[in-house]
C-alpha cells in the first residue's frame, strides 16, 4: 500500500506540473499563432492584415517604425468581443512597397484603410491608430466619417493641436527636428536614424522584449526604408512660427478616445489641449505618465482594458 500511495502521489504531482506548464504556455501564447492573414487590393497595391476574433470590426493602424504586431496585446484583449484587424501599412512587412515617393501620399494611405474595410465585407469600423497610423486615422475620419464608428488615437495629437504646437511651442519644434532629417535624407545616410543608418537592427532598437524584437527585425527586413521616409516627405506638416495659420480640420461627430504616453520625446502632450473643442461627440483622453511614445506596449494593460471597456460601452 505505501508503494501504491507513493505512486499515486507522484502521478498527481506530475499531472499538476503538466497542468501548470500547459496553463503557463497558454497564458504566454503569442497572437502570431492565432491570427489569420489576408490581403486587400487597393488599385493593384496589396495591403496585408492579420485578424483575430469575431464581432464588430476594429481596424488597427501602426506607425513608424512598426508593423501590425505592435497591437498584439490589444488583439489578445479584444478578440473575444470584436473582430480585430491589424494592417501593415504600405511599405511595411508583407504589404506592397510601391516605388516612388508620391505613392505614399496621404490619399493613398487613407484609401488603403477603406480597401481593408471593404475587403472584409463591411461599410464601417472602429479605427485605431498610433503615430503615423494616428495621422492616417485622423485624416480617414475627416475624409470618410461615414466609415468610422469610433476613433481611437495613440500618441498623435489632433492636427489642429499639432499645427498649433509646431507654430508656437519651441519644445515641439525641437522635438520635430528628426522629421526634418527624414525629409531631407535617405535611408543609407550614416546618421539619419538618430545617429545611425536605417536597417532592421537600428529600427527595432526601441523594442524591449527580446523575442518580439526578433520578429521586428524579420519584418523590417521585408520593408522599404525609402517607403518609410516617403511618409514624412509627402505628408509631414510644414508648419513653423513663420507659416500662415493652416485651415482648421473638419469637425468630427463620432466618439473619440485618445491615449498619450507622457514621456513621449517626439510629440508634446500640449498638443492634446482643446481636442474636445474639435469633436462634436464624447471625447475621452487617457494619459500614461510613465509611458513613452509606444504607449500600446509600454502601458499595454491600461490601453487594452480601457479600450475594451470604452468600446463595449458603445455597442448598440
Amino acid at each position: 500500500m505505501p508503494l501504491v500511495k507513493s505512486l499515486r502521489h507522484s502521478l498527481n504531482k506530475s499531472l499538476l506540473v503538466i497542468a501548470l506548464l500547459a496553463f503557463s504556455a497558454s497564458t504566454q501564447a503569442d497572437i502570431l499563432d492565432e491570427v489569420e492573414h489576408g490581403y486587400a487590393d487597393n488599385n493593384g497595391v496589396k495591403i496585408h492584415y492579420a485578424s483575430v476574433g469575431e464581432g464588430p470590426l476594429v481596424v488597427m493602424i501602426h506607425g513608424f517604425p512598426d508593423y501590425w504586431y505592435t497591437w498584439r496585446h490589444q488583439m489578445e484583449g479584444l478578440k473575444n468581443n470584436f473582430k480585430v484587424v491589424a494592417i501593415d501599412q504600405r511599405g511595411y512587412n508583407l504589404s506592397d512597397k510601391p516605388l516612388g515617393e508620391e505613392n505614399y501620399n496621404m490619399r493613398y494611405l487613407i484609401s488603403d484603410v477603406a480597401a481593408v474595410i471593404h475587403s472584409l465585407g463591411e461599410d464601417k469600423a472602429t479605427i485605431v491608430g498610433h503615430d503615423w497610423g494616428g495621422i492616417v486615422s485622423w485624416q480617414f475620419a475627416f475624409a470618410m466619417p461615414q466609415m468610422v464608428e469610433n476613433l481611437v488615437i495613440l500618441n498623435l495629437p489632433h492636427p489642429n493641436g499639432m499645427a498649433r504646437e509646431l507654430a508656437n511651442n519651441l519644445e515641439q519644434q525641437q522635438n520635430s527636428g528628426y522629421a526634418r532629417t527624414f525629409i531631407d535624407g535617405k535611408p543609407t545616410d550614416p546618421d539619419i536614424f538618430f545617429g545611425a543608418p536605417m536597417n532592421p537592427q537600428t529600427l527595432s532598437g526601441w523594442v524591449r522584449d527580446p523575442a518580439a524584437r526578433e520578429h521586428y527585425i524579420e519584418a523590417f527586413g521585408k520593408s522599404s526604408f525609402d517607403g518609410m521616409l516617403a511618409y514624412y516627405k509627402q505628408n509631414y506638416p510644414r508648419v513653423d512660427a513663420n507659416s500662415p495659420a493652416p485651415a482648421l480640420a473638419p469637425r468630427l461627430n463620432m466618439p473619440v478616445l485618445v491615449f498619450h504616453g507622457l514621456k513621449d520625446t517626439a510629440l508634446h502632450s500640449d498638443g492634446l489641449n482643446n481636442t474636445w473643442d474639435w469633436v462634436d461627440a464624447d471625447t475621452t483622453i487617457v494619459t500614461a505618465p510613465n509611458s513613452s511614445h509606444f504607449v500600446q506596449q509600454d502601458a499595454a494593460e491600461l490601453v487594452t482594458s480601457t479600450l475594451k471597456w470604452w468600446l463595449l460601452a458603445r455597442q448598440k
